[in-house]
């Protein structure tokens, strides 16, 4: 039995899974229709949960091989390709040497890295340094996935990471791998929104028009309290009626902040005792004092002109127009030009995001830490 009911890290079961019914429904009839997805949400808003959990899904688990692969630290299409043939080698094992030698057959060039024990126990011991030829390696991925003894389903997260990659046309690459793949489908979901709408939207993109898409908003709130209220009662404990409202308040909504809420108010109601609204604010505090060196380091590393806009931008919550004459010289700034620069990095850096004319930071605690340390 999970210990706290509210999981802050990873996919556990449906037990510990709040409602997604609507879209884990829409994302299964999409998949079994034959269409490709893109998801597209902020980050933490609990895109790979929802993949997971249909991935944990009956009508997929007893179908489907499923990989799910986070690119979202990958550099270079090496990298993308040594880390789904990773996750591809590590979701085949339960499925015993069969399945294993099935890829290792059709993936010529990871061969000398995958062996097999005379118990049948395979071990993948290739290296980045390893791959060699990532565009070969690619093909072979993709003919395997094609001639599989099972559909694959292949989720790939953070899929706007290849928009950065230094090699040419790797979209176009992907998009022509996948579109000739009729034994796979992909969900191809990402949390910078503009990015991912352009890749998908844009008449000029190879994506343009090749998939269903999904667009994730916050959990409904009511049934998060049924989730909330059931979880504290089932261990004893109770919920005051407007905690709920006030961690959505907190969290803005997203997914991660407001596991992450409930975890620690669930860690500090004891048994037989009532988690009041006035604690969701103790719980916050107690929250950014544990990340106060991690925080303190990430504005060291900063760029003192990074981190001055950083700084203003974090104060403003949601800030518009930061090259203004009115928001240069209420945070002091020293020009317009040096907001430019100091923006441009921090975009790269995904320390802030931008949408819609609004410059927010990616980091909801970073930014309500720095309120209270600024």
């Amino acid at each position: 039995m999970q210990s706290n009911p509210f999981v802050i890290s990873g996919y556990v079961s449906s037990e510990y899974f709040c409602d997604r019914e609507e879209e884990t429904s829409r994302l299964l009839q999409e998949v079994e229709n034959g269409n490709n997805v893109a998801i597209i949400a902020t980050r933490r808003m609990g895109k790979s949960g929802l993949i997971k959990h249909t991935f944990q899904c009956q009508e997929v688990s007893s179908q489907y091989y499923t990989f799910f692969v986070d690119i979202y630290s990958t550099k270079s299409l090496r990298e993308f390709v040594y880390m789904l043939s990773r996750e591809i080698v590590e979701k085949l094992k339960p499925y015993g040497m069969k399945a294993l030698q099935s890829f290792w057959m059709s993936v010529k060039s990871l061969q000398t890295g995958i062996s097999f024990s005379p118990m049948g126990e395979p071990s993948f011991n290739f290296q980045l340094g390893d791959l060699r030829q990532s565009e070969n390696t690619l093909d072979e991925i993709f003919t395997y996935l094609n001639h599989a003894d099972k559909p694959c389903l292949v989720a790939i997260d953070e899929f706007q990471q290849i928009a950065n990659y230094p090699e040419k046309n790797v979209e176009a690459i992907l998009r022509t791998y996948v579109q000739q793949c009729s034994n796979a489908r992909f969900i191809f979901s990402g949390s910078q929104r503009h990015t991912m709408g352009v890749m998908f939207t844009s008449p000029s993109r190879p994506f343009f028009q090749s998939v269903s898409m999904m667009h994730l908003e916050s959990i409904d709130i009511e049934k998060y309290k049924t989730f909330a209220v059931g979880h504290f009662a089932k261990n004893g404990k109770s919920l005051e009626e407007d905690v709920v409202n006030e961690v959505f308040k907190v969290s803005r909504g997203i997914t991660w902040y407001i596991q992450k809420l409930f975890n620690t108010l669930y860690s500090r109601t004891a048994k037989g005792e009532k988690c009041t609204k006035e604690m969701v604010y103790e719980a916050l505090d107690y929250i950014l004092s544990t990340l106060d060196y991690t925080y303190g380091e990430t504005l060291f590393r900063m760029p003192e002109k990074q981190k001055e806009v950083f700084i203003a931008i974090a104060k403003e919550d949601q800030a518009k127009a930061i090259t203004s004459g009115t928001f240069i010289h209420k945070y002091k700034l020293s020009s317009s030009s040096m907001v430019q620069s100091a923006v441009k990095g921090l975009l790269e850096r995904d320390y802030i995001t931008y949408e819609k004319g609004v410059y927010s930071v990616y980091d909801l605690f970073l930014e309500y830490w720095i309120r209270k340390n600024y």
